[in-house]
């Protein structure tokens, strides 16, 4: 009786509090074997072992912003630097060491950990708008136990992004599209999402069009206010999506700053290569066919394969269950990390953003199948630290 009587929120903060503990244990049992690396000495304390690999540039950001001029490689293309990292993490960082006095590594966990909640509980309320209660709590089980969540409470900007992310969507499904603007605005100032988002509102304005019209039977209306909303929404996110390209410009003055910045990163697999949409994929594909030694053309099937049961998996019914708008999303992310990504270790963390998924996960209610799947994402979390966020010599898997 008393579960009963539980409000949701509380039942959401409890589920949090109980991953982080696991997550938490896993991250200081790595951090307890990890030896000397470029960020921190041997075995360091938790708040430093969060703040490796991306952790640190965000740390140059809320120290000393962004440089004016592009570094330049021996062979004079533009190198590593802030620039692909956009600012509103560490800008709130930033804010809060001013206040507070204290350290970026203590502050930064502090953000990321204060973020993850909050999604964990807008991602509850999204989940509750489509599906029955029990099924959007366990929704927040996975959420919170998935194997990439370390990354929810280190110093990167997912926590910040996706509790940003599962506002908007929340908004969304609530059809209150002004109040998207601003939140549309530091999201995409956050994580790369603006496009995305962008291509969500336009199949969502072209859906409500298309259900509205007078010739089919019990049409959804679509008023006049709302088609314009919407579709202001839709212009602004695409606006969004391509303000830190101009915002990167304006500073160094090169048209192509945060791109060629974004490619030095994968220029160890493949070199320098122009930013051709919905190629990265296959130049993917190729150096990981040679890396396997698989024939391409094999690389090229599995690849298919992957992306047709991807896209086919948004029409089973699980995934149905979701509403016409949770898919596009996940359509449309999906599409924008088609074509501009490129397929490395740190492709698990850009596929986070899709985590609407898991609420079509969640809606089996055996009781053996919901505890292996936890187990088995726990799992996976162990997986994920061992091979992308602990430091074991010369890593070639990033986060």
């Amino acid at each position: 009786m008393r579960y009963r009587l539980t409000p949701w929120w509380a039942k959401v903060i409890v589920v949090f509090a109980a991953s982080r503990v696991i997550t938490t244990s896993i991250l200081l049992a790595f951090a307890s074997i990890q030896q000397q690396n470029p960020w921190t000495g041997a075995r360091p304390g938790y708040a430093d072992f969060a703040t490796i690999w991306d952790g640190h540039w965000y740390y140059i950001i809320a120290a000393v912003g962004y440089p004016t001029e592009l570094p330049l490689t021996a062979e004079g293309q533009v190198g590593e630097s802030a620039w692909a990292f956009m600012p509103a993490y560490p800008a709130v960082v930033r804010l809060l060491m001013a206040v507070s006095g204290l350290g970026f590594p203590v502050l930064a966990v502090t953000v990321s950990v204060a973020c993850a909640l909050g999604a964990a509980l807008l991602f509850y309320r999204v989940i509750a708008l489509v599906l029955p209660g029990s099924t959007a709590l366990f929704s927040v089980v996975l959420f919170c136990v998935a194997p990439l969540s370390p990354v929810l409470q280190v110093s990167y900007a997912e926590s910040m992004g996706i509790l940003l992310l599962t506002l908007a969507l929340y908004l969304l499904l609530s059809r209150r599209y002004w109040l998207l603007v601003p939140v549309v605005a530091v999201m995409a100032l956050t994580r790369p999402s603006g496009l995305a988002f962008a291509l969500l509102m336009a199949l969502h304005v072209g859906q409500r069009w298309w259900a509205s019209r007078p010739a089919r039977p019990n049409p959804e209306l679509f008023p006049v206010a709302d088609r314009v909303a919407a579709s202001a929404v839709a212009i602004f996110s695409g606006l969004m999506g391509i303000s830190w390209i101009l915002i990167a410009w304006a500073v160094t003055g090169d048209l192509h700053a945060y791109t060629s910045t974004e490619l030095a990163w994968r220029s160890a697999y493949i070199g320098y290569q122009e930013l051709v949409p919905f190629t990265p994929w296959l130049w993917g594909t190729q150096w990981w066919s040679g890396w396997l030694g698989i024939p391409l053309a094999l690389g090229v099937l599995l690849l298919g394969l992957i992306v047709a049961g991807f896209f086919g998996a948004l029409f089973l019914p699980q995934v149905k269950r979701l509403g016409v708008d949770l898919r596009f999303w996940l359509a449309s992310y999906a599409l924008y990390l088609l074509a501009v990504f490129f397929p490395q270790s740190s492709t698990f963390r850009l596929l986070m953003p899709l985590f609407p998924a898991l609420g079509a996960l969640a809606q089996p209610r055996s009781v053996a199948y919901r505890v292996v799947l936890v187990l088995v994402f726990i799992a996976g979390q162990v997986a994920w630290v061992w091979a992308c966020w602990w430091v074991d010599g010369s890593d070639w898997s990033p986060p």
